[in-house]
């Protein structure tokens, strides 16, 4: 365990990863279980070891808005947020993939912070890496249009998964964008006109080439 969380964390000194080893509980959930249910009162830190994790903004209808993922090597920022005041979470999180998660209590938080420089500079770029992604979720909303989001959308589902090939159904996208299903679907019938994306069976898209009709107005 110690070789792993030196590989995922490099900057941690030895004390810290020793402590998060000694004092954590390792916690595992399978694919589509709830990690962190909107309304619950945060007991741990949480530090991704292996997995992904989607979190969401749920509205009073139970009605889920895409934010941003949580990967391994990153931690919580909602988790480390809410020990400062004892607040409920504001999101759900939920595991793509079968995750395995550190869970270290609260109460380390604030030891952390004054004995490790490394953990201070870990939370402070978590927090900033965050509050990046919100940015981006907003200008997403505020400035482009839904063809612009799907593609961008798309995109960094590529990313994360490191593969053309990715399993989502039109459905699901609608949510995430907060759209609907049959303006998903119009829109990736029509990328896939373009020669953009394959749409292949059971509910998989191939990505081809997003940025199409960039190189074709150059």
């Amino acid at each position: 365990m110690t070789n792993s969380l030196e590989l995922l964390f490099p900057s941690f000194e030895k004390g810290l990863i020793d402590s998060i080893i000694n004092e954590g509980e390792m916690k595992t959930y399978k694919a589509d279980e709830v990690v962190v249910k909107t309304g619950q009162y945060f007991r741990s830190i949480l530090l991704i070891v292996d997995g992904l994790i989607k979190v969401y903004r749920e509205d009073a209808d139970g009605n889920e808005f895409f934010i941003y993922y949580l990967q391994p090597g990153q931690g919580c920022a909602l988790s480390m947020k809410c020990q400062l005041h004892n607040e409920k979470s504001q999101v759900m999180a939920k595991a793509v993939t079968d995750t395995t998660i550190i869970a270290v209590p609260l109460d380390n938080m604030d030891r952390w912070m004054h004995d490790y420089k490394s953990w201070y500079y870990f939370v402070l770029d978590t927090y900033r890496r965050r509050i990046e992604e919100l940015l981006e979720t907003i200008d997403q909303i505020a400035f482009r249009n839904m063809d612009e989001r799907l593609l961008n959308h798309l995109r960094r589902e590529q990313e994360i998964h490191n593969s053309p090939i990715l399993s989502i159904n039109n459905t699901e996208v609608a949510e995430e964008l907060n759209s609907s299903r049959e303006v998903i679907s119009r829109l990736m019938k029509k990328l896939s006109e373009k020669g953009m994306i394959r749409l292949l069976k059971n509910q998989q898209v191939e990505i081809v080439d997003l940025n199409l009709m960039e190189k074709e107005s150059c």
